[in-house]
């Protein structure tokens, strides 16, 4: 079945444009032009990824974000804010409410889809992977689930994975571009910043039951998950 991608996009030549591509590229493809509007088709059905972009008439891009990220049916939707903002604190504002990849405009289509499609798959359910326990810790690929001691942790794609990469290398000293690479992917051209805030956002998710101390900050190296 064809992945759907809902577009909130409020220029009527850009929400075209991505339309028509994606339509090309075998998706399903919903739009909007208002968060509101956005918001029906999300209470009508859930899609496979959401393309947002920032700036939209009454509630902006990011305050959607960050509802769709506090509403348990939409935590796990894949993000991907399309925006003229390219400011690195503007990125790092997005990446901060929980997306998971940011496109500045102008942008090549053909990137673009690139990018769709390695987060569609990386967000994808590992079927076939069985299940990871460290400390505690228990990430089930297969049903997207993570509990600590027993209780569930809500987290994002992003901070799953990148979960998933420190528990299947424990007691390695992962540098942030390695992190990068392996979690976010090569094609990605982000900031090594954005790393620390996706740290930062799973330290958070995992400090109700202490587990925020798994992860050990490695000065001049990066990031070290301890199987302990």
């Amino acid at each position: 079945m064809s992945a759907r991608i809902l577009i909130v996009e409020d220029e009527p030549a850009i929400r075209e444009l991505l339309a028509v591509n994606l339509r090309h590229a075998g998706y399903v493809v919903d739009a909007a032009d208002t968060a509101e509007a956005a918001q029906m088709h999300l209470d009508a059905a859930t899609p496979d990824l959401v393309l947002l972009d920032w700036m939209l008439p009454g509630q902006s891009g990011i305050d959607l974000a960050r509802r769709l990220r506090g509403d348990a049916r939409t935590r796990h939707l894949p993000i991907v804010i399309l925006t003229a903002r390219a400011q690195e604190g503007d990125k790092l504002q997005g990446f901060e409410v929980g997306a998971d990849d940011y496109v500045t405009k102008p942008f090549s289509p053909r990137e673009l889809l690139a990018r769709i499609r390695a987060l569609l798959r990386r967000s994808a359910p590992e079927a076939g992977e069985d299940p990871l326990e460290i400390a505690g810790l228990r990430l089930e690929p297969a049903s997207f689930r993570v509990l600590a001691d027993g209780r569930p942790v809500e987290l994002s794609p992003t901070e799953f994975r990148l979960l998933r990469y420190f528990m299947t290398h424990p007691d390695r000293v992962l540098s942030r571009t390695r992190l990068l690479d392996n979690v976010w992917g090569d094609h990605v051209y982000i900031e090594e910043r954005t790393v620390d805030v996706h740290i930062r956002r799973l330290r958070l998710a995992l400090a109700p039951g202490g587990h925020d101390r798994l992860i050990e900050t490695v000065r001049g190296g990066g990031y070290r998950f301890l199987p302990r």
